[in-house]
């Protein structure tokens, strides 16, 4: 079957396939509890820590690499877990409804510190903080990362499905964007006229806190789970806990986009830090009001750049299929990031708006079309072994994953040492350090995306084999 052949219109899934728009937003909503949950304390935690308290920025980076390692191990537990419950209310809604609750009351409280304590006073209190918010993310994160690969069988429709996703998450992200000007408002100054960044940043996460709580409620009420009732718990046995890592890096097509995961996660981990840095110290020559407010306005550039890779990217995968849609949108990254070194320009700082953009629209489209191949190695896997295991999936992607961001943010603290900065220094920084900064940003991502684009080449599970394996599954198990 020659489907590079077949006219757009027959590419869309049958009605019965088909999700009301109510369900793709319930789901998509998680996005917000994912972003801010596991990402809004590492976009602020410099901010915080190092630029305002002086925390060495190599022991920032080394917290929030064992805070991923923590946050992997417990991702493999509660995706087990998600796999296992059987309840009247499914068994990964519960787990949604009570670990994003947590989630947004917890969120402020990683913050709550004082001030003048010792630079090993703060690394405890974030290292504590962090071993006891990371299960509580965990507890929503797997099984609302599950719940995306289980909603449709449809290979078409599990792309649009994660396109919402992703169109809700640009709302989040332009929030993480905003975070750092808002420590900086003038609300927040002291009686010199300075930015109390602290203040700023507990008070930004108590209001975006009660927004997930919020969320999270939301979403119990307006998500389904289409093989929970049909399939799993009618005929689906207990599956053991060894089985979340070890049968599941056995299934070779996840190995593959699983390595494409890894090396891409790990390529632009390690350079988190320094887009941020080079905005403020070589683009706005040490101005931190400045910068922040550059940073707001590169947020909502990627938030327009993301929401038109969403579409894009996914006409792409619906016309020639999810490994080609990939590999354009990693070769489209590779020149992004190479352009960096261009676009952060004291002299035109506008143009960084188009850096900011150009990783977004790719970032949009490779978070799309990886989140949907997930549903496809499912179902391979029930081909070959019977059972439908979203949860170990998701638990061994993020695990892996995680370790792997675990070396890249736990590298960018000391990457940024290694670069000659200096936080003491409130103006410019030493022209050596400004090279460092620059070339190491635009460099070691394409390391890694050369290598997640030679990952994805090796995909095998295209359109016509996932039509193989479903026409398969059904004509054993029947339709769900």
């Amino acid at each position: 079957m020659n489907t590079q052949a077949l006219p757009l219109k027959k590419a869309l899934p049958p009605v019965a396939d088909r999700l009301p728009m109510s369900q793709k937003i319930g789901f998509g909503l998680g996005s917000i509890l994912d972003m801010w949950g596991h990402w809004l304390y590492a976009s602020l935690a410099f901010q915080v820590f190092n630029i305002f308290l002086g925390v060495a920025p190599g022991l920032i980076s080394t917290v929030q690499a064992i805070k991923i390692v923590i946050d992997a191990g417990s991702d493999a537990l509660f995706g087990w877990l998600s796999d296992n419950t059987r309840t009247k209310y499914g068994r990964r809604r519960p787990f949604i409804l009570v670990g994003g609750v947590l989630a947004g009351i917890g969120l402020p409280l990683m913050f709550a510190v004082g001030r003048g304590w010792t630079d090993t006073q703060y690394f405890m209190f974030m290292l504590i903080s962090m071993v006891i918010y990371v299960p509580v993310m965990s507890c929503f994160n797997m099984p609302w990362v599950s719940l995306g690969a289980e909603m449709t069988p449809d290979y078409h429709e599990r792309t649009t499905v994660m396109a919402v996703r992703n169109a809700i998450q640009k709302a989040p992200e332009l929030a993480m964007f905003f975070a750092a000007q808002f420590t900086t408002l003038a609300w927040f100054h002291d009686a010199n006229g300075k930015p109390d960044i602290l203040r700023g940043a507990q008070v930004y996460c108590a209001i975006l806190g009660t927004i997930m709580v919020g969320v999270s409620i939301a979403m119990f009420m307006l998500v389904r789970e289409r093989y929970y009732e049909k399939l799993v718990a009618r005929t689906q046995t207990h599956i053991p806990l060894a089985d979340t890592l070890w049968r599941t890096l056995r299934c070779k097509p996840f190995r593959t986009v699983l390595t494409m995961s890894l090396a891409y996660s790990i390529g632009t981990a390690m350079v988190g830090a320094l887009g941020y840095y080079a905005t403020v110290y070589y683009v706005c020559k040490g101005d931190i009001v400045t910068a922040t407010q550059w940073n707001t306005a590169m947020g909502l550039a990627g938030m327009g750049f993301g929401f038109a890779g969403i579409p894009f990217f996914s006409w792409i995968a619906r016309r020639w299929g999810k490994r080609t849609g990939l590999a354009c949108v990693l070769t489209l990254a590779i020149c992004a990031f190479i352009g960096d070194w261009w676009l952060y320009d004291p002299e035109r700082p506008y143009l960084q708006l188009l850096a900011c953009g150009f990783v977004a629209f790719t970032g949009a489209g490779f978070w799309t079309l990886y989140a949907a191949t997930i549903g496809d190695v499912v179902d391979y896997d029930e081909s070959q072994t019977g059972q439908r295991r979203e949860g170990s999936f998701s638990a061994c992607q993020s695990w892996i994953s995680k370790v792997g961001i675990a070396l890249g943010v736990g590298a960018s603290g000391w990457i940024l040492q290694f670069t000659g900065f200096d936080a003491a220094k409130e103006g410019a920084q030493a022209p050596e350090a400004i090279f460092w900064i620059r070339i190491l940003l635009s460099g070691i991502p394409v390391i890694g995306l050369v290598l997640a684009l030679i990952a994805i080449l090796r995909f095998p599970l295209t359109e016509a084999r996932m039509l193989e394996i479903r026409n398969k599954l059904e004509a054993t198990r029947g339709t769900v």
